[in-house]
């Protein structure tokens, strides 16, 4: 683990000059950040303004003692852990100490190589609520594994790549149209990573609520701001040692790009409502559908930001320039959707894999999977033909008299579903646009996160085109 994911912010509290000298020069040789305080109201008033990953905390003070700067830290900061550190150590106080909320119990006088290993102790236990944070957001957006999928040339060059860059510790900027699979590229750069085991943290950018970008990457504390109930953890910090993914970059407000820009310069975060700004060291890959050097032309986008970010960058290819790859992703679709079931796997007929390859995905593997979805719901439940295709792929988009007599007749048995009609729709004003969110999300008349909320309903992930 990097030494930047196994550095602490530790508060010491002690009214003994010589102790808290000792700790002011060694816990830095340890690799943390430090801030001494020699009581209790010094204590109080340092967790008032940042959040520290430990507290230890001596408990007999003069004043304000040790138990009423636990109870502080407890009700302004439950996610610090809390060591107590004390020459009066007993049964009974230990036992009050983990009632109060403290998490481990240190004796004076103790070595160093005991607080060296309780803050370790402390270093697993964040990286384990990190990895879990991580897990859920991926479980949240139903994620599923990092697989490239398809032989073809431009495919081979991508996976070229990402096998010489994902050793690296480069930033990386994933370039392509909505469906070509940025996200899962950017896993496969994680997984062949040193960071492989450690958190990767996706986040749409386009998706979050304009009033709560800023406190969703970097984190707020309790009171910062109207809502702010808690203190909560940015998802930078929650990627701390592992990847963060930012998808459709194009969409952060140039005020946030600023922030970016500082924290991708200097590897430090602040969260909202807190003075100082603690180190964490995460690998940036991010990813857009948009032309980002012809935003910065037009002042859309931070010139800055854009070369900070685009040390590497890679090219997605569209599913239309690899047609040698459409039955592939179709078979692997479809072994997905019965290994999710438990059911046997349905075969593609000879005149589905022709009507397939012909057709020019516009939507890029986006659209094949629904298609696919489309036909194992009209099959009949072990071999996907022609006719169990949409109208518009077996008429190359034009609706004939003959087709629509044949769609009549599946219509009678199989009504479309409202999703359906909302999901075509959808795609037709995406392609009109060419794949330009905000114009589609007007011309529909929805806002933008309805947009990509709507967008992530319909895709089936764990397919890369």
């Amino acid at each position: 683990m990097s030494s930047s994911a196994n550095r602490l912010r530790v508060l010491f509290v002690d009214d003994e000059a010589m102790i808290r000298e000792v700790m002011r020069i060694e816990l830095p040789r340890m690799g943390h950040e430090v801030t001494v305080c020699d009581g209790g109201q010094a204590a109080i008033d340092a967790v008032n303004v940042t959040t520290f990953d430990a507290a230890i905390v001596d408990l007999r003070m003069p004043g304000i003692d040790g138990w009423q700067v636990v109870d502080h830290i407890k009700t302004v900061s439950p996610e610090t852990q809390v060591i107590i550190h004390t020459a009066h150590g007993n049964v009974d106080e230990a036992i009050q100490a983990v009632r109060r909320g403290a998490n481990d119990f240190l004796q004076k006088p103790c070595k160093l190589f005991d607080i060296q290993n309780v803050l370790q102790r402390v270093i697993e236990k964040r990286s384990l609520t990190n990895k879990t944070l991580a897990l859920e957001t991926r479980l949240r957006a139903t994620e599923g594994p990092a697989e490239l999928i398809g032989d073809s040339a431009p495919m081979q060059r991508v996976r070229t790549l990402i096998d010489r860059i994902a050793p690296t510790n480069s930033n990386v900027l994933i370039l392509g149209e909505t469906g070509t699979g940025k996200e899962l590229a950017a896993r496969r750069i994680h997984d062949l990573s040193p960071r492989a085991n450690l958190p990767f943290v996706a986040v749409n950018c386009g998706a979050l609520p304009e009033n709560l970008v800023e406190s969703e990457l970097f984190g707020h504390r309790k009171g910062a701001f109207t809502g702010a109930d808690s203190n909560r953890k940015g998802l930078i910090e929650v990627a701390n040692g592992g990847t963060l993914f930012l998808d459709e970059l194009g969409e952060l407000d140039k005020n946030v790009q600023v922030k970016l820009l500082r924290f991708l310069e200097s590897g430090e975060v602040r969260r909202i409502g807190e003075n100082d700004a603690f180190h964490v060291d995460v690998r940036v890959v991010c990813a857009t559908n948009r032309p980002l050097q012809e935003m910065v032309d037009e002042n859309k986008f931070r010139e800055d930001l854009y070369f900070r970010v685009n040390t590497f960058e890679i090219r997605m290819p569209r599913l239309r320039d690899r047609v040698d790859d459409v039955i592939a992703l179709a078979d692997h679709i479809i072994h997905r959707h019965h290994r999710k079931r438990g059911s046997s796997s349905v075969k593609l007929a000879t005149d589905a894999q022709a009507v397939l390859k012909q057709h020019p995905w516009k939507g890029n593997v986006r659209e094949l999977a629904n298609t696919i979805e489309y036909a194992l719901a009209l099959c009949d439940g072990q071999r996907i033909t022609a006719v169990d295709l949409p109208d518009n792929l077996r008429n190359g988009g034009v609706r004939t008299d003959a087709a629509a007599e044949s769609s009549d007749v599946w219509n009678s048995q199989v009504s479309k579903t409202l999703r359906d009609i909302e999901m075509d729709v959808i795609y037709r004003v995406l392609d009109k646009h060419h794949g330009d969110k905000p114009k589609a999300a007007m011309e529909l008349g929805i806002a933008l996160k309805t947009l990509y909320n709507k967008l992530n309903q319909y895709e089936i992930r764990g397919v890369v085109g």
